[in-house]
């Protein structure tokens, strides 16, 4: 067997807690079909340090969609991702991007697709702070600023001053306890950001936003959906395709994958095509 076809298994420890078993019948499944190395970090450092060392065995992450995009991450920032083959099973339960790149999230059809599936390259969203993004970016409305009212204060040494009180309550709370009224989430509030793709306008400060969208297109290229506050009438989308995307404005956080980043002032992300190679079933 050559040492190409070697695999170094890194079992994300969130998988291991969570789905013990999935996880057994992966090594299982890997080890009938080739030569494994299993290594099971502790957390994310043990998790760099087995990528570093892993040496010609092709890695094999076994985890969830954070564990996924901590090995991209790391491999790009250590410049070895556009030469290293990763392969995932997912086990956890946060899966939407493995789905949604193809992966089996069958911890069988996984593991079968990891020794007998093909390298696809797929496109990379890299912005200015050396992030990545594997799959959607979103740009949420500013969260409102909250009102400070609230119920008025009750005197500490009421019931103190009235004992039979503190017992009827005490009572009528054991009789009959009545589950909470959910209180409804606050509306966001809009956005003022200028949103350039590949050196265009899209929408600028003075058009508020509800949010922006950055997907995967074609290869090479991103699709961009701005939404604009309706005013009377529903505002259509703002749409654009391109390679660069860049938002700036007041402060705002995004959300690359399952990630909250910011807030920022700006930031400005590149789609890089075929960056990475992620084993898919044939």
């Amino acid at each position: 067997m050559a040492t190409s076809d070697q695999l170094l298994v890194v079992i994300d420890p969130v998988a291991r807690h969570s789905d013990g078993e999935s996880v057994r019948i992966a090594k299982d499944v890997l080890s009938a079909g080739t030569a494994i190395k299993v290594c099971l970090p502790e957390g994310p450092e043990e998790f760099a340090r087995a990528l570093d060392r892993r040496g010609s065995r092709r890695p094999v992450v076994v985890g969830d969609d954070r564990a996924l995009l901590r090995a991209v991450t790391l491999l790009h920032r250590r410049r070895e991702l556009g030469t290293t083959r990763l392969s995932l099973v997912p086990v956890g339960a946060a899966l939407a991007l493995a789905r949604s790149l193809g992966v089996p999230t069958g911890a069988v059809a996984a593991a079968r697709a990891v020794l007998d599936g093909v390298e696809r390259r797929l496109d990379l969203l890299v912005d200015d702070s050396d992030g990545v993004v594997l799959g959607d970016l979103r740009i949420p409305s500013v969260p409102p600023v909250p009102s400070g009212r609230g119920a008025a204060p009750v005197p500490e040494d009421a019931s103190a001053v009235r004992p039979w009180l503190r017992m009827r309550q005490s009572l009528v709370r054991t009789l009959a306890v009545r589950p909470p009224r959910p209180v409804p989430a606050p509306a966001p509030c809009p956005s003022r950001l200028r949103v350039e793709v590949d050196g265009v306008t899209l929408v600028d400060l003075d058009q508020p936003v509800e949010g922006v969208s950055v997907l995967p297109g074609d290869p090479g290229v991103a699709e961009v959906e701005v939404r604009p506050v309706s005013v009377g009438a529903e505002a259509a989308p703002l749409n654009a395709v391109g390679r660069r995307v860049t938002v700036s404005g007041a402060d705002f956080r995004y959300r690359a994958d399952s990630v909250v980043s910011g807030p920022v002032r700006t930031r400005t992300w590149v789609v890089r095509e075929g960056a990475w190679g992620l084993t898919l079933p044939g």
